[in-house]
């Protein structure tokens, strides 16, 4: 994530007359405004330009966010904290989804077509334009079940490189089509797998929901069935349900690691150490609602 530190300059209406002098000021370092987004008391909103995970590699070449690294932002207000509360939004499960459409400067970039970690990071810049780096939530410890308050730290997490994870690796290929081909270890079966964009993972939690009541659900098995997209290049439903339910454990354990490696994504793994017994380990944030009202 960073600011643009270009000084940009405003004019003063009353200032506009012909003749009349026009005295400018300049928005503070470190600040970058939308044109667009001036406000009726003549100061121009500030943005941020994010860092996308993916730096727009993995997009087709239609879309606005195609080969470029960064995203611009609007600073949250309180527009933005009406749409987290909204009771029917949060009863539909958009309201984190509407924020960040609402935010975004350029409104060609749709939401729903971001790719799960460039949201993510999108997430994590409105967070922290909003209210600060530090985000300070209560945790149960668990190994000894004691509540405790721990604070994550939001500025510029890490994101894996996953382009050149791709490109340098001999197990993995990108298509044409932006798709990823690897071959399982023991089955030898090759599976096409696609990186999921915000509307698929919404899609995937709206059908874990409905299978959740049921013994033999399972987040695993729903995951592969989002992603894989052809089995040795087959793509009919029965050829990738018969790999899913007759997989290995190796060969599933192989695809989560492959697959969460080629992923883009930030890094919000921070390790947590209980005040109580000392207990330690790596804690991931939670990107919920509750994420955007710090204590």
């Amino acid at each position: 994530m960073s600011r643009n530190e270009n000084r940009t300059e405003t004019i003063d209406p009353e200032f506009l007359a012909e003749g009349s002098p026009q005295p400018v000021t300049t928005t503070p370092p470190g600040l970058n405004t939308a044109p667009a987004a001036q406000s009726a008391f003549n100061w121009a909103m500030p943005t941020e330009f994010v860092e996308l995970p993916s730096e727009g590699r993995f997009y087709h070449s239609d879309h606005p966010l195609y080969n470029q690294k960064t995203v611009e932002i609007r600073y949250m207000t309180a527009k933005e904290e009406d749409i987290l509360t909204s009771r029917a939004l949060l009863k539909q499960g958009v309201a984190l989804d509407r924020m960040l459409q609402n935010i975004l400067v350029d409104q060609q970039v749709r939401v729903d077509s971001l790719l799960v970690g460039d949201k993510n990071a999108i997430l994590v810049g409105a967070r922290r334009t909003g209210y600060g780096a530090d985000y300070t939530t209560t945790i149960t410890c668990p190994s000894c079940n004691t509540p405790s308050e721990f604070t994550f730290d939001l500025e510029d997490p890490p994101s894996n490189n996953a382009w050149d994870i791709v490109n340098n690796s001999d197990e993995v290929v990108m298509t044409s089509s932006g798709v990823f081909k690897f071959v399982l270890p023991m089955t030898k079966v090759e599976v096409e797998c696609k990186l999921l964009t915000s509307a698929d993972e919404a899609a995937f939690s709206k059908s874990l929901q409905k299978k959740s009541r049921r013994e033999d659900a399972g987040s695993m098995t729903e995951l592969f069935r989002t992603y894989i997209e052809s089995v040795n290049g087959e793509t009919s439903p029965i050829m990738k349900e018969t790999l899913i339910q007759n997989m290995p454990a190796r060969d599933a354990r192989y695809l989560r690691n492959k697959y969460s490696e080629i992923v883009p994504n930030i890094d919000l793994t921070q390790v947590y150490s209980c005040t109580n017994c000392g207990y330690e380990a790596d804690m991931e944030v939670p990107l919920d609602v509750n994420f955007f009202w710090p204590k």
